[in-house]
């Protein structure tokens, strides 16, 4: 399991580094209510981890990929469409996603966010400040419909369905992921709810640093992943 579990470190780290999210955060974090409002964000977060994560593998299991002697044509198949759609994600990101960043490190309602990340839903343009609600379904929100998270989450489900392990392993290597998938986003609510108003010039700075540097870092990890879903998709199919 141990060996499972390290080869899933870079798709975590797909949704660790997601700058999008931290950026949202930080929003949210900088609004009134930010302890109420950032515990929802993480909140809605951890669902939305939750739901991505548990739902592929459930859903993964009707098919019974662990029960063949080999995966079927289509895993490999989607392996590569996952794989290519990461491709893109990655050239996107490098191409257009620092001046997605900055709209985001400039947000101080979920209409800049929206417009910073428009995978979001549009109702979320009617709103001018975060509420509670609105700072769970943005947390729900940034992780469901960023394509390059949800791949990763299904793409994490999968080479754990893969693995064959006994139910004991499988949920403990989906919680592994699970936690560092939401650690970087619960630590910075953790720092405003002790430090309260204090916490502010650690979030600007944050906000601030990201915004200057994470696209590129970002964009190399997605093309990581990207790459090694492509190798074992090629290999499967060659296989056959």
């Amino acid at each position: 399991m141990a060996e499972l579990v390290l080869s899933l470190l870079p798709l975590s780290l797909g949704i660790v580094m997601s700058p999008l999210a931290i950026m949202a955060l930080v929003a949210v974090l900088l609004s009134r209510q930010a302890r109420v409002n950032g515990v929802m964000f993480f909140l809605g977060w951890t669902i939305g981890v939750a739901v991505g994560l548990g739902g592929s593998f459930a859903i993964l299991g009707f098919f019974e990929v662990h029960e063949r002697h080999a995966p079927p044509l289509w895993v490999p198949i989607l392996r590569l469409v996952l794989g290519i759609g990461l491709l893109l994600g990655a050239v996107w990101i490098y191409r257009r996603g620092g001046a997605r960043k900055k709209a985001m490190a400039s947000a101080s309602s979920p209409s800049d966010v929206t417009e910073a990340a428009p995978q979001l839903p549009g109702w979320l343009h009617s709103v001018s400040t975060f509420t509670a609600g609105r700072s769970l379904a943005l947390g729900v929100g940034i992780l469901l419909l960023n394509p390059v998270d949800l791949s990763c989450a299904i793409l994490a489900a999968l080479d754990v369905r893969l693995a064959e392990l006994d139910p004991t392993a499988n949920a403990i290597a989906l919680l592994v992921f699970g936690l560092i998938g939401i650690l970087p986003i619960g630590i910075p609510v953790l720092l405003v709810l002790i430090k309260g108003d204090a916490a502010t010039p650690a979030l600007e700075g944050i906000r601030t640093w990201i915004a200057g540097h994470t696209s590129l870092l970002n964009a190399i990890l997605v093309l990581v992943i990207a790459v090694l879903q492509l190798q074992k998709a090629i290999s499967a199919l060659l296989a056959y």
